[in-house]
């Protein structure tokens, strides 16, 4: 409780110090601060400012700062062209050629041009880290002139895709990297094109953007000057902040909490579809979970339905696979578990497995109200076949860091996790989870199976020319991921927002999970 209140007075100064001396009882919502958002989000805002190895939380920092050659809409399947005009692709699918837009200044006031992309894409590639492995059928990047850039591929690849990615494509300044080196980025510096720069950083806590005068699609109409997203992991005090109009935007609330905000006056809920799905991930190194008897038992014993209608509100579905509903690669016909005990007893016996003998170690977020209940839901039906399992809720570079170490014994026996695309293709799943790894990043069920791989990655060079070809291959992979169950398939989640009615211009898109364009947000 101490904790609480002591976060929330700092969150009270750091609004009082934004707002002056008026006497305005709206907080960030009234009418002082017409010109600052606030987005109060349940975990670290960033964790890596390099834009070329950034993969994970600061998704909804650097989408701010940075921009990407093009932007990808999932309802229409469309491109938006953002730092290209146009793009064309040869009949063959191995050359693509991006035409830019003119008149764009980074922060740091250098041109924006052909060079700066192959720079930037080069250097991601080089550096290989975060999610550079999406550009691994590039040959060469050719600039052709100062305002057209050309690709040249090993392989047919979907190259729209990759490059509205909200990873790993960023286009950054040559001259602040250059000038600067790569350390520059580790002590919270930035380079992009964006509509905002970075004003202020506290590592892990609060990041708080200011406009770009020099934004090259100009401040006419209604924008904010301000945007602060802060870490606020408590739940009770992200739902205080906005329903006192103190915070503007939030998200992953208890069910119980998003059905009392409906009736709040001068608050907003927006459900939507999100490409966003939860796992456990089973330490397949470990004893006994390199069984796959074990993997499934414990698969049989999850309480899909409960944690599905109560963990997660009914905002939720039941996975199929790997692949979220709604996006392409999902097998609407594959194998899904159900709740089964006695099968679950069953296999552990096949397994050798004796009463009260299996313990295991579940990690999850904290703060994450749904990954909580479904851990507790969890721990409820295994004791039931004489399982005991421990749940402990960790800050997710905690868990992470120990999902990583490199001593399998001293890792967690099952580690939850939410995982949305970095490119909207299955390959964003299957690849970064589940292929072989030489150094461990994602794939935290530390899974390895050459066939899985070798169709994964044949499916992926696949759809740069037939997608529906490449869509069944996808789905073959998935079987025999099932098969072989080195994870738990929870659930698909709904992304529920909870906005200040104030805010308006705010349109999610799932292709870029958690991020809010400021830009295009405005109050009224």
């Amino acid at each position: 409780m101490k904790k609480i209140i002591t976060l929330f007075l700092v969150l009270m100064l750091v609004v009082g110090l934004l707002a002056g001396c008026g006497g305005n009882n709206n907080g960030i919502g009234g009418a002082d601060q017409m010109d600052i958002v606030y987005y109060a989000y349940n975990a670290e805002p960033i964790l890596n400012w390099d834009p070329s190895v950034m993969f994970s939380n600061g998704v909804i920092i650097l989408n701010n700062v940075y921009e990407t050659l093009l932007r990808f809409d999932p309802d229409t399947k469309e491109f938006e062209g953002i730092l290209a005009t146009d793009y064309s692709q040869s009949e063959d699918g191995l050359t693509w050629t991006f035409n830019l837009r003119e008149g764009v200044k980074f922060h740091d006031g250098t041109d924006f041009n052909a060079e700066a992309v192959k720079f930037s894409i080069d250097r991601t590639i080089e550096m290989e880290k975060g999610a550079s492995y999406i550009w691994s059928a590039v040959e060469k990047i050719n600039v052709v002139n100062d305002y057209t850039v050309e690709f040249k591929l090993s392989y047919p690849a979907p190259l729209n895709l990759i490059a509205s990615s909200p990873y790993a494509a960023f286009i950054m300044s040559p001259s602040a990297v250059q000038n600067n080196g790569d350390e520059w980025f580790e002590q919270a510096n930035e380079a992009g094109t964006g509509p905002y720069k970075l004003e202020s950083s506290s590592m892990g806590d609060e990041v708080i953007l200011a406009k770009y005068d020099d934004y090259w699609n100009g401040w006419e109409g209604e924008h904010f000057d301000k945007a602060i997203v802060k870490k606020v992991s408590e739940t009770s005090s992200r739902r205080q902040l906005i329903e006192k109009g103190e915070a503007d935007i939030t998200h992953n609330l208890p069910a119980e909490d998003v059905e009392a905000l409906k009736n709040v006056q001068n608050v907003e809920v927006l459900s939507l579809p999100s490409f966003t799905n939860l796992f456990g991930f089973f330490n397949t190194e470990k004893a006994p979970l390199d069984n796959v008897k074990v993997r499934k038992a414990l698969a049989y014993a999850f309480p899909y339905d409960d944690v599905v209608n109560y963990a997660a509100g009914g905002y939720a579905e039941q996975s199929r696979g790997a692949i979220p509903k709604g996006h392409w690669g999902r097998g609407d016909d594959l194998f899904q578990y159900s709740k089964d005990l006695d099968k679950a007893k069953s296999l552990l016996d096949e397994a050798g497995i004796n009463q009260g003998e299996l313990k295991l170690l579940l990690t999850y977020m904290s703060g994450d109200e749904a990954e909580k209940k479904a851990a507790e839901l969890y721990k409820a039906e295994l004791s039931k076949i004489g399982v005991e399992l421990e749940i402990r809720a960790m800050p997710w570079e905690s868990q992470w860091e120990m999902a990583m170490d490199t001593n399998a014994q001293n890792r967690q026996d099952i580690l939850m996790m939410y995982w949305w695309p970095d490119t909207s293709s299955p390959y964003s799943w299957l690849y970064s989870l589940y292929h072989t790894e030489e150094d461990i990043l994602f794939n935290l069920a530390y899974y390895y199976n050459e066939d899985f791989d070798e169709i994964i990655d044949n499916a992926y060079a696949l759809s740069g020319e037939d997608l529906d070809a490449s869509e069944q291959e996808f789905i073959r992979a998935q079987e025999i991921l099932i098969k072989d169950s080195p994870s738990i398939f929870m659930f698909d989640k709904e992304d529920v927002w909870i906005l200040n009615s104030s805010l308006k211009g705010f349109k999610p898109n799932p292709a870029y999970p958690l991020v809010v364009y400021f830009y295009d947000c405005y109050r009224k």
